[in-house]
């Protein structure tokens, strides 16, 4: 249920973002005036916001295939607190994700930011984590599968390249710090991952 509110919130929020403009950019990330307006709402609620249809479809897509079975992960391991540590994962990924990016804007008066990329990705690599061996298949690429520890080590790759390259208006500094944060949290928060998670690669290699 905690995944669909989250989802549905989502959708609603990003819709009003297409329908009204100035709704729009109230609330995306924008560090300039975090800065010198003290908007810091902004570090939440960019997160709830995005570019268009598509851009909402694969954040919530993603959300919605990882996002359940990162949180019945959490629940096995730690009971009852398990869904408040899905919540402070959500939420505080978005907010770790943006450090680098307001204090790499936070004095560039034109630069705007959307999307929970950075909460996604946080959830994406806590999946990752929980289940290092699983294999997934890509939707551009559907007949060709990998361990999800596999593509969770491309991603990072790619994105660092990306933030360095700076050549595009996604902000991949987001992406990678988002799932930098996953990785850590749920290393902190649920120490037997760390045990799990070895077990698993293990196997699979015969180490």
């Amino acid at each position: 249920m905690l995944i669909y509110i989250i989802i549905g919130f989502t959708v609603l929020f990003s819709y009003k973002g297409f329908q009204d403009r100035n709704f729009f950019y109230k609330y995306d990330f924008d560090p300039y005036q975090i800065k010198n307006q003290n908007q810091y709402y902004r570090f939440v609620s960019h997160a709830f916001l995005h570019a268009d249809w598509t851009h909402l479809f694969f954040n919530m897509f993603v959300l919605w295939m990882f996002g359940k079975s990162a949180l019945r992960n959490f629940e096995y391991f730690s009971g009852d607190i398990g869904v408040f540590y899905y919540i402070l994962l959500y939420f505080c990924g978005i907010l770790f994700a943006t450090l680098t990016t307001f204090k790499k804007y936070q004095d560039t008066p034109n630069y705007h930011s959307i999307g929970a990329s950075g909460a996604v990705s946080a959830v994406l690599f806590s999946y990752i984590v929980f289940q290092p061996m699983q294999e997934l298949r890509l939707l551009i690429f559907p007949f060709f599968g990998l361990p999800s520890v596999v593509w969770g080590v491309a991603y990072l790759v790619y994105s660092h390249y990306q933030s360095q390259k700076n050549s595009d208006h996604i902000n991949h500094d987001a992406h990678l710090w988002g799932a930098v944060f996953g990785i850590a949290f749920t290393l902190i928060f649920v120490p037997e991952s760390f045990g799990n998670f070895i077990a698993q690669v293990g196997n699979a290699i015969n180490f």
